[in-house]
């Protein structure tokens, strides 16, 4: 999360192909996911390793929920999903920076990278999920549908 890139923000590509694949294929999809991406990304950056596969996770199984138990196919899940997700990665990050002791600026983070990278995720949003359903869309009669879940009360 440095400043730079385009208007103070970055693409966050691993995030939006996570909301995406979680969107279609659930939480426990998402969930595993995030988490070999995480991993993946804290040993190659050499970070602190398991915060982004903690992060991560939590996003993959919560997008992967909420894809549950809405229906996948309205227009506007897949970009709220991107917004909710970029957020919520941002603070929880920086949560866990302040947790760990790592210095960390909240008027960075939160104020200045922030609204870029979510108007910078939410272009990126188009094409991955365009892809998305075409690479993770059932085929045909290969594939039964999935019930939707339905909430008690």
């Amino acid at each position: 999360m440095a400043s730079g890139g385009i208007a103070g923000g970055s693409f966050d590509l691993l995030l939006v192909v996570l909301v995406a694949v979680a969107l279609a294929r659930g939480s426990v999809v998402g969930a595993l996911g995030g988490f070999g991406g995480g991993l993946v990304v804290d040993t190659a950056t050499l970070g602190t390793l398991g915060l982004t596969s903690l992060l991560l996770t939590i996003v993959g199984y919560w997008i992967g929920r909420y894809g549950e138990t809405t229906g996948r196919d309205r227009a506007h899940a897949p970009y709220l999903s991107v917004v909710v997700a970029t957020i919520l990665y941002a603070a929880g990050a920086f949560g866990l920076h302040a947790l760990l002791g790592n210095d960390v600026s909240a008027r960075l983070v939160l104020l200045d990278w922030l609204p870029p990278s979510v108007v910078l995720n939410l272009v990126l949003a188009l094409p991955v999920f365009w892809l998305a359903r075409r690479v993770l869309a059932p085929s045909g009669a290969t594939r039964a549908p999935r019930a939707e879940v339905r909430t008690a009360g």
